[in-house]
């Protein structure tokens, strides 16, 4: 692991501070609060928001930053649209209703900036496919409430897994965090 005294997460992100546990790294969290609009819609795109997180915590910091930065975003992309976090109920319905049956995209963009300023990156792609969904199926998930700070309107982790009956690539990534794949990235760093 890097000889650093810490990571320091820039992500409010539970399911990002609980996957980054199971690495056994030390790390403190620091949120930042960056623009998450994009011009161009794509799954580039939780690349470019990563970047942006750790490129604010970097600045925030500037002069004091000890670690490692790590910052990380997820997207969900179907039938060319781009899935992110749901803005009200209506719209969990409808990411939900677009996706059930059938197999979609997330992707998850690492940024890590180190110290002296050298940055690596890596955008991780997994597949999902969910089973058929009824529409009493999908309000009454989304009634829970769990969907809603969630990309693509699910959780993997949590009542959504039981959706999910396929996964190609890593399921972390899914989660928000490819384990793996970061691990290397901080060795790397």
């Amino acid at each position: 692991m890097p000889n650093t005294d810490t990571i320091i997460l820039a992500s409010g992100s539970p399911r990002r501070r609980e996957l980054l546990g199971y690495m056994g790294i030390p790390f403190e969290v620091m949120v930042t609060n960056v623009d998450e609009i994009v011009a161009h819609p794509t799954p580039d795109c939780a690349l470019e928001l990563a970047i942006r997180k750790a490129r604010a915590a970097a600045q925030a910091l500037a002069g004091s930053q000890k670690g490692l930065i790590l910052a990380a975003d997820t997207v969900v992309w179907c039938e060319d649209q781009l899935l992110g976090k749901p803005v009200d109920e209506a719209d969990a319905k409808r990411m939900l209703a677009l996706i059930t049956g059938r197999w979609h995209e997330v992707f998850t963009g690492v940024c890590v900036i180190h110290p002296s300023g050298r940055e690596e990156t890596l955008l991780e792609r997994s597949r999902v496919h969910l089973v058929s969904l009824t529409q009493a199926e999908i309000a009454a998930y989304v009634a829970t409430g769990e969907p809603m700070d969630k990309a693509g309107a699910y959780a993997i982790q949590g009542l959504g897994g039981a959706f999910i009956d396929k996964i190609e690539g890593s399921p972390s990534n899914v989660m928000g965090l490819p384990m793996a794949q970061t691990r290397e990235l901080l060795r790397r760093m």
